[in-house]
């Protein structure tokens, strides 16, 4: 396949070409940035030097839809919501990775990204890419957005409870920490190293943009479930996502019966690893791969459960989720390019 990559000197794109390095069906690579063109990607990225042979080229969706058969955007908020249809004009695939095409009212876009929402006919189009849960839609998908990181880790936990209608619906709380890359490559006071080294601090409080789109999802899910409370964290690491969430079930259960709840579910889910009673995950044991790993705790005395959800943002949090999308796209097995062994210690 011609594989178009928009963005491609950010942190998502850099994580989409050392994943597709390896992918078997992929062999012709185009680069398209709106700031670099003509350079090439080892003078942006040195690590990729030897690796790939490639020159980024300015972006122009026209050109993009002429050269490519599938095409990622890494891209900021913005640029999606702008030339999505354009690329797609001729039949290339987009799966895009900001948050333009996540939201289905573009009034709600507009008020938490504090910007012009894509056209309606675009976010219509757009298939929301979470793939253990939408498998059928992004077979048959042209466009697909591919959820946030954080959305990831949580819907990914939460998912068979609220599916099942087992929650109290109002009693959602997520806790979520994240390392810096997910901030992006650019600097920023609030990443760097003389700020986060040694500091563990809470952000956008009660405000985070990815917090309808969590509700959007749950509420696809079980129509009774109400607004979340959503926080997040910033902690001195470089990738790795923990969302820890607490929900009031509406029966009783074992510790046993939880996890029997979770195996089920996710027993055809590759990428899915649903830890033993009384183990929970670390960000380390998923770091570079595209795992993500779950631990449950069922508390008798306030009839809570406790799901630990854990992922690399790059990873399952956005490059490698793409290509697992691209892969059932195609009809290929969505494990393809993806079955790499998480970088432990």
């Amino acid at each position: 396949m011609r594989i178009g990559i928009v963005g491609a000197t950010g942190y998502g794109g850099a994580e989409l070409l050392r994943l597709l390095k390896n992918h078997p069906k992929v062999k012709d690579i185009h680069l398209y940035t709106s700031s670099k063109d003509g350079v090439h990607i080892s003078d942006s990225y040195p690590h990729l030097t030897d690796v790939y042979n490639l020159t980024l080229k300015a972006f122009d969706a026209d050109v993009v839809s002429q050269e490519t058969d599938l095409v990622f955007m890494a891209t900021p908020p913005g640029v999606s919501a702008e030339s999505t249809d354009q690329v797609a004009k001729n039949g290339t695939k987009v799966i895009d990775l900001s948050g333009d095409l996540r939201l289905e009212d573009p009034a709600i876009y507009e008020r938490w990204y504090k910007r012009k929402a894509a056209d309606q006919k675009t976010i219509d189009l757009a298939i929301y890419g979470l793939n253990e849960w939408a498998k059928e839609e992004v077979q048959s998908a042209a466009i697909i957005a591919n959820p946030g990181c954080y959305p990831t880790a949580a819907l990914l936990g939460l998912a068979p409870l609220v599916q099942k209608d087992l929650v109290v619906h109002n009693s959602i709380i997520i806790d979520a920490k994240t390392g810096t890359s997910g901030a992006g490559r650019s600097t920023s006071s609030a990443t760097h190293f003389s700020e986060m080294s040694e500091n563990f601090k809470i952000y956008q409080v009660n405000s985070h943009k990815h917090t309808p789109e969590i509700e959007q999802q749950l509420k696809r899910w079980n129509e009774g479930i109400g607004a979340i409370t959503f926080q997040t964290h910033l902690v001195p690491m470089v990738r790795g996502i923990m969302t820890t969430m607490y929900v009031q079930l509406n029966e009783s259960f074992s510790q046993e019966q939880l996890h029997q709840l979770y195996n089920n579910v996710y027993k055809d889910s590759p990428f899915v690893r649903i830890r033993k009673e009384n183990h929970y995950p670390a960000t380390r044991e998923v770091y570079g791969s595209n795992y993500c790993d779950i631990g449950l705790s069922y508390d008798e005395r306030t009839g809570r459960a406790t799901i630990v959800s854990v992922i690399d943002n790059m990873v399952k949090g956005a490059a490698g989720q793409a290509i697992q999308n691209m892969n059932v796209m195609n009809g290929w097995d969505e494990t393809t390019g993806l079955d790499v062994v998480p970088v432990y210690p």
